[in-house]
Formats: C-alpha cells, sequence, structure tokens
C-alpha cells in the first residue's frame, strides 16, 4: 500500500504491522506449529525461552545505550542496528515463553514487569561500557557474546520445538553480522596503535571472569533434550573463534578464572550484577510509570 504522506501512514486507519518490528520482512514463524513438542514440559519451556530471550533483551538495551556515544556516526549505526536484530529475538523468545507457560502474561509484561531475580540472563550481557564510552570495551562484549550466542543459534536450528528451530535460523543470520563487525574492529584496534593495542587487551581481561559462565550446564537444559543446546558443547567452537581473531589481533586471549556466582547461583539463576538494577530502572521506567498506556 502506498501512502502520500507519512501522518496517513501512521494514522490509526491504517493497521498495518509494517511499522513495527519485523518492517518489511516476512513473519518467521509464518506456518509454524506453536503448539508444545509432545512430551515437554512447559514450564521448563518457558524457562528456557526465557534464558536465551533475556540474553537478546539485555544485550540490546546495552548497545542501545551507545546512541551517540560511538566514535563515528557508521558505527552509530552499526551498533543500533545490532541492538534491534536482538530486540527482535528476545520479543519472539518472549513471546514463546509465555504461551508455553500459559499464564497469560505476555511479551511486553515479561520485559517490563519482572523484577531483577526474574530475569535469567547470563551477566556477561549486562556489564556496562557506555558510561565511560569504552569503546573497546562495547567490542569485547559484543565479539565474546555473539561468538558464542552464534555457536548456540546454529546448534538450535536442529531443536525438536520447531518454534525455537525458526527463530534460531533467522538469528543465525543476523548474529553472523555481529560477529564479523565485532571481529573486524577487535583487528583493528588490537593492531592498531600501542594505545588502542592495549585498550583492547584490556577490555577482553575486564570481562573474562564471566565469559566461563557461559558455557556452565543447567538443570533446565538437562530436563529438555533434543530441544535445548549444552552449553558445554560451544565451548571448543567459541575457544578456536577467538583465538583466530585475537592472533590477527595480536592480542592474547586472557586466562583469568571464572567469577563465582552467589551459592552457586549465576544470572541464569537470578542472580546479577550491580550493573544490572541500574539497567532495568532505565529500560523499564516508562512501562512502570505508565503501566495501561497503549501505543
Amino acid at each position: 500500500m502506498s501512502f502520500d504522506n507519512a501522518y496517513e501512514a501512521v494514522s490509526e486507519a491504517n493497521d498495518e504491522a509494517r511499522w513495527a518490528f519485523g518492517t518489511g520482512f516476512e513473519d518467521p514463524l509464518s506456518g509454524v506449529d506453536t503448539s508444545l513438542p509432545s512430551g515437554v514440559d512447559g514450564d521448563d519451556l518457558a524457562a528456557y525461552c526465557l534464558m536465551l530471550g533475556d540474553d537478546a533483551l539485555i544485550m540490546s538495551h546495552r548497545l542501545q545505550q551507545w546512541c551517540t556515544r560511538a566514535p563515528e556516526l557508521e558505527d552509530e549505526v552499526a551498533l543500533a542496528n545490532i541492538g534491534l536484530d536482538l530486540l527482535g529475538q528476545a520479543r519472539l523468545l518472549l513471546t514463546r515463553a509465555a504461551k508455553a507457560e500459559g499464564s497469560g502474561r505476555s511479551e511486553d509484561s515479561l520485559a517490563s514487569f519482572r523484577d531483577e531475580h526474574e530475569f535469567r540472563n547470563v551477566r556477561l550481557a549486562e556489564l556496562s561500557t557506555h558510561d565511560t564510552a569504552d569503546f573497546a570495551g562495547v567490542i569485547a562484549q559484543l565479539l565474546v557474546f555473539s561468538t558464542w550466542r552464534l555457536a548456540l543459534l546454529q546448534r538450535l536450528t536442529d531443536s525438536r520445538d520447531p518454534v525455537l528451530a525458526a527463530i534460531a535460523a533467522k538469528g543465525v543470520k543476523e548474529v553472523t553480522y555481529h560477529r564479523d563487525y565485532a571481529a573486524q574492529w577487535t583487528v583493528r584496534l588490537g593492531d592498531g596503535t600501542d594505545y588502542s593495542h592495549q585498550r583492547m587487551q584490556s577490555a577482553l581481561d575486564d570481562l573474562w571472569p564471566y565469559v566461563g559462565e557461559l558455557f556452565e550446564s543447567h538443570s533446565v537444559v538437562e530436563r529438555l533434550p533434543d530441544i535445548a543446546v549444552e552449553p558445554s558443547e560451544l565451548r571448543v567452537e567459541f575457544d578456536d573463534v577467538l583465538t583466530q581473531v585475537c592472533s590477527a589481533a595480536t592480542l592474547t586471549v586472557p586466562d583469568a578464572p571464572a567469577r563465582a556466582g552467589v551459592s552457586g547461583r549465576t544470572g541464569r539463576d537470578g542472580v546479577h550484577t550491580e550493573a544490572m538494577g541500574y539497567l532495568l530502572s532505565e529500560m523499564q521506567s516508562v512501562a512502570r510509570a505508565h503501566p495501561e498506556a497503549t501505543w
């Protein structure tokens, strides 16, 4: 449909979905059976979708915070687009979680009205780099996150849950670019000036204690054979990619012990860093201030 002006396009009389998420693209779940696979516990599937959805949602928000802070306009656009890709993945996964648990909650309520201890993202995603304008920091964070997530999504395309498989197939195309973007900048900074090399190495060193958590198994995953991906299976591919990128960037792959959780609990169990509370207070502020608003 064509419009004579922009106001006509966004008027209430126009109900096209192209102004929302998925603009100009086909629905990735079109024709996909969204019923629960046989023998799968809905609460377990919902919990797993929350894990993956929260990873994407929180990392997306961290990237959005880089708008107006990146060193070049091109990188402003790149980081914003990567954030939007992850937000799209989060929406699909949170919607799947809501349907699987059957509680009547929506993607919006899951994103905006849960408290900190109810989020199940890995702690690496919530680390803040925008407040110090450390571009090397966000590149290191994105490199680690996208390398790990791409390996996960590639395996998730074989999930017995057709919805997760479809979401993963769409995500693989997106996260492949995310990893490539981060890898290219890692090489530029690492193999650039002495100062950029030092900043890039320090950024990797600072976040490395949170890397081990990415590969820890969880009871929810263990209860979903053929549905979920076992995190430990991703480590070899992750290490190979990071070794290649760091070698090209003349950087050293850090060798730091994993940061311990609280009584063995980490982000997957709702235990987060101090940064998470500040992130949620910003991300959820409008929805909580106007809980009945629609737009």
